[in-house]
């Protein structure tokens, strides 16, 4: 399973970090998520500077897409030859956005009349783009799934181990990254904001 996270300049750091982190437990069954960037270094909302590991034509043909937030999607959305450079598509790949990543995914025309969650301060310009902004942490349907808030980046993780994984492969990795004394309320916390959105043919899923 490869995953694709879309990381641009300005991008915030819990949402690229965390669903990484989590989703490359993952790694001894083969799975990598990779930092996918649209030049070969990218810094941060709070000057944390990373070099892609993947560039951000990978997104095309990857597994999974997660599309994280950051101070400059509001450019990003803007920048035709930039969007021009990947291409995706919800038939053969699982697709997530945080926050502001749920207002790239308007803009590339991929919810249609599927609600959607984002952060409030992005939450009008969603609207604006003619998505239905839902009061909730987390929501799929199909192979969409949009998250609002920093650290709903866990279930995103969470829904992409259900989705091509199993539920023992969420358990365990979601388990590894919990406090210490809260392990057993975190992940099942997680496992249940997911769960009753696992409506999709497993099959379409390349694991």
């Amino acid at each position: 399973m490869q995953i694709a996270i879309l990381t641009f300049d300005g991008f915030n750091e819990l949402d690229s970090f965390i669903v990484a982190g989590i989703l490359n437990r993952m790694r001894p069954k083969g799975w990598k998520a990779h930092m996918t960037c649209p030049s070969e270094v990218v810094t941060s909302m709070n000057g944390v500077t990373i070099r892609a590991e993947q560039p951000l034509e990978f997104a095309s043909t990857a597994d999974a897409v997660i599309i994280g937030s950051g101070l400059k999607t509001r450019e990003i959305v803007e920048d035709v030859d930039l969007l021009a450079r990947f291409q995706l598509d919800p038939t053969r790949q699982l697709i997530g956005a945080q926050c502001s990543g749920t207002l790239l995914l308007a803009k590339l025309g991929l919810l249609g009349d599927v609600p959607a969650c984002t952060d409030q301060t992005t939450k009008p310009w969603v609207i604006e783009a003619g998505v239905k902004v839902l009061d909730q942490a987390f929501y799929a349907r199909g192979h969409i799934a949009t998250a609002g808030g920093c650290l709903a980046s866990q279930y995103l993780a969470a829904w992409i181990l259900l989705c091509a994984g199993s539920r023992d492969d969420a358990e365990a990795a979601l388990h590894y990254v919990a406090p210490v004394g809260q392990k057993q309320e975190y992940v099942g916390r997680a496992i249940d904001s997911v769960i009753d959105y696992m409506s999709i043919e497993r099959d379409a899923i390349t694991a």
